[in-house]
This record gives C-alpha cells, structure tokens and sequence, in this order.
C-alpha cells in the first residue's frame, strides 16, 4: 500500500472518508469483465457467499448482505469503492471482509498476514463491474 499512501490518509478520516467515498486507487479505470468475474468466482472474491445478484448460472448465492442487482443506481464509484476497500469504516460490526486493507486486522490466517484480499487493481474490476448493476 506504499504506492498509495492518501488511502491511509483517507482511511483515517480525511474528507473523502467523512463523505461515504474514497478516490480510484490506481487512477485508471477497471474493467468490468474481470470485475465481474472476481465476484461470480467463489475462490477469489467470495462475493456471493453473502451477496445475490443477477447471476443466473450461478448457484448458492448468499441472502445475509444487500443483493448486487442495481448496486450501480443505489451507490456511486466512491462509495462502492469505500466498502470494498474497508466497509468497516461506514458500520463498525459488518461481517463483509475488508478487501484492501492489511494492517489492524485480527484473527488472519498466516498465509493472509499482512497482505490485502484484493490488489488495487482488482478493487478497480470490481468497482468498473458494479457499475454496470442498474435496475
């Protein structure tokens, strides 16, 4: 996270944090067909073992979060991008993983230790793809 210390800035309650968003991560924009296939992938992202959403040939989907269909007309880039990134600054007590955030984290397996789920890249994916969700 060196490349990008505004985050931890931000994080820690800049302005962007106060305003329930967070700026791209790498400045460019991500591409929504491997978003899209982060989500739907249950060894990567894991997102629909919580989430459903419009996903038809995918079985199992989970009902203990919000559902992703119309996520982009509900949520703006920022705001998607602040709860992948670490949806415990907006609810303290949500079970949703932080995706981008390594350190202050307890009861990670070792092999986690002191990386993020996602790169900086793939937050990008995944923020392009939910934004295609519209009702």
């Amino acid at each position: 996270m060196a490349r990008w210390p505004w985050v931890l800035l931000l994080l820690a309650g800049g302005a962007a944090a106060q305003e329930d968003s967070l700026p791209s991560l790498t400045g460019t924009p991500g591409d929504a067909v491997r978003g899209r296939a982060i989500v739907t992938t249950r060894q990567r992202g894991l997102c629909l073992l919580c989430h459903s959403g419009p996903f038809p040939e995918e079985r199992f989907q989970g009902d203990l979060a919000p559902g992703l269909a119309g996520a982009g007309s509900r949520l703006s880039e920022g705001q998607l991008r602040l709860r992948l990134v670490d949806g415990r600054r907006l609810n303290p007590q949500t079970i949703m993983p932080s995706y981008y955030r390594s350190e202050g984290l307890h009861q990670v397996g070792p092999a986690w230790q002191g990386r993020t789920i996602l790169t900086a890249e793939e937050i990008e994916d995944v923020v392009a793809f939910l934004l295609t969700l519209r009702d």
